[in-house]
């Protein structure tokens, strides 16, 4: 245990920073399979929704630094692949 006072707060806030890095990637992840079950079940307008969603959620999870930038964009390719396969 840390017995100075900026390692105490150190701790503290990375803690709670890896709380919230936990649930944004979480959610997702969540959104990633939830895009790719409509896909599976051919729900072309369900799949558009969860797209939007998705990359948005991973958007924000680069942006957050919890992401690469470039994993971001490698994810939201392969979902956009996806939904164009779909839809064509």
């Amino acid at each position: 245990m840390a017995n100075i006072k900026s390692a105490i707060k150190r701790m503290k806030t990375n803690e709670t920073r890896r709380a919230r890095n936990t649930s944004m990637k979480s959610a997702m992840r969540t959104a990633i399979k939830k895009f790719e079950a409509y896909v599976v079940n051919k729900d072309v307008e369900q799949a558009k929704e969860a797209f939007k969603v998705a990359a948005k959620k991973i958007d924000k999870a680069a942006s957050k630094g919890i992401i690469h930038k470039n994993a971001a964009a490698r994810f939201k390719s392969r979902l956009a692949k996806k939904l164009n396969s779909l839809s064509a």
